[in-house]
């Protein structure tokens, strides 16, 4: 019954072909066990992979050791890697969890494309799936998050998803086939554990048929998530424009909450910065919201989103020369033409700073430069990107727009001073 269970739920989900070879994760643990016999009793080619990362001492040979009589046993090919999993998370800064993931499926590709492999199997069940179900739902997750866990994703494959732990057991019972125990899984300090082994006995003690429910639930979460991709990306035509979001747009949506939630999560932002944007809307500009790597304005009409990376320099060019009759001055805006004796203190560039004015060429009066960057209809991320070239206190050139009026070359210019934008 096993045996089908798993055979079918490949086929609906079509996982994978009869040919493929396929390289099956190895923990040593039951999951990963029933895995790897069930393709075989089904006739897949398979190699095995097995991570030792020296987390649990002892215990973490003894599964390398049992992987290996194992794969012996049945004549599989296995590939084992060792990691120093605490000092590579204590150097990335990332949790222990963080790190083995990491390695972990970054081995599994490399080694994928080594054997020739056409997928990489893992042992997630239908229980694992419940209690991600459960996880993200405490952490606030939409819809996304609260599809369980999905059956393919690029070359991982989970042929076990529609079985569940006592289902696998059972299984393994039933060819008296043994396996290891992994202690931590039945400590209470990781939050999974908890879920596992407090919270679902719970709710089952209140509905016996809860994890039926909620892997249901995920289900049919998973179907409804292919119309509801549709209409946000349907929505995300309407708002989002080449500088950012429109407010106008967003607000007619029949739920902006969603929406935005759906645009700007995939950058980093949280359920509770989220909230505050939205309640920004109608603030006045100039509020930002920042995520670890990216940053959100809000401007005039638009929610600006941009990466938090400090704006490349720009390449200038210097050329002294006499100024002669023929001298024509150019016009274009990637050229600054300077009377080179009014210029005494030495020249610095620098990005804008709040309170920055100069005299636009052509005016008499000094204008601040947000304010001249708004008149040219800049926007607030924008602005922060713009640089200027400076003698001193005094702006020479905002660069790219507009030199400062009391550097401008008149009939007594003799000496020029010509600046270059470069590409």
């Amino acid at each position: 019954m096993f045996k089908q269970k798993v055979a079918q739920y490949i086929q609906k989900k079509q996982l994978f072909q009869e040919t493929d070879k396929l390289l099956v994760a190895l923990s040593g643990g039951a999951d990963s066990v029933a895995l790897l016999r069930v393709l075989l009793e089904l006739g897949y080619p398979c190699e095995a992979a097995h991570c030792n990362f020296h987390l649990r001492g002892e215990e973490s040979d003894r599964d390398e050791r049992y992987v290996r009589d194992l794969c012996q046993r049945f004549n599989i090919t296995l590939h084992i890697s060792h990691f120093q999993t605490e000092k590579i998370a204590e150097e990335k800064h990332v949790s222990i969890e963080m790190a083995a993931r990491e390695l972990r499926y970054e081995w599994f590709e490399n080694l994928r494309l080594e054997t020739g492999a056409a997928y990489i199997c893992v042992a997630h069940h239908r229980d694992d799936s419940v209690e991600t179900f459960l996880l993200n739902l405490l952490r606030g997750a939409g819809i996304q998050g609260l599809r369980g866990i999905h059956p393919k994703n690029g070359h991982i494959v989970r042929p076990l998803l529609e079985v569940t732990r006592e289902e696998i057991t059972d299984y393994l019972q039933h060819l008296s086939q043994d396996y290891v125990t992994d202690s931590t899984n039945l400590q209470t300090e990781y939050q999974r554990n908890k879920v596992r082994l407090e919270l679902l006995p719970l709710m089952q003690a209140i509905n016996p048929a809860a994890s039926d429910r909620i892997a249901q639930t995920a289900n049919y979460l998973d179907d409804a998530f292919l119309y509801y991709e549709r209409g946000i990306q349907e929505g995300k035509e309407r708002v989002l424009t080449p500088e950012g979001i429109s407010i106008a747009a967003l607000k007619r949506e029949p739920s902006p909450a969603c929406l935005l939630h759906e645009i700007l999560s995939p950058f980093g932002f949280n359920s509770a910065q989220e909230a505050e944007i939205l309640q920004s809307l109608d603030a006045q500009s100039g509020k930002t919201f920042m995520a670890e790597k990216y940053q959100v304005v809000k401007d005039r009409d638009m929610l600006l989103i941009s990466r938090l990376e400090a704006p490349a320099e720009p390449h200038l060019s210097y050329e002294e020369k006499l100024r002669t009759p023929e001298f024509v001055i150019p016009k274009d805006k990637h050229t600054a033409c300077l009377d080179a004796d009014k210029i005494t203190a030495p020249l610095t560039l620098r990005l804008t700073q709040t309170g920055d004015a100069f005299i636009p060429f052509g005016m008499k009066g000094r204008k601040l430069v947000s304010d001249y960057l708004t008149d040219r209809k800049y926007s607030l991320v924008q602005k922060q990107r713009q640089w200027v070239l400076c003698a001193g206190d005094d702006i020479l050139w905002l660069i790219g727009e507009r030199i400062d009026h009391r550097y401008r070359v008149t009939e007594q210019t003799r000496n020029l001073l010509l600046i270059h934008l470069l590409p």
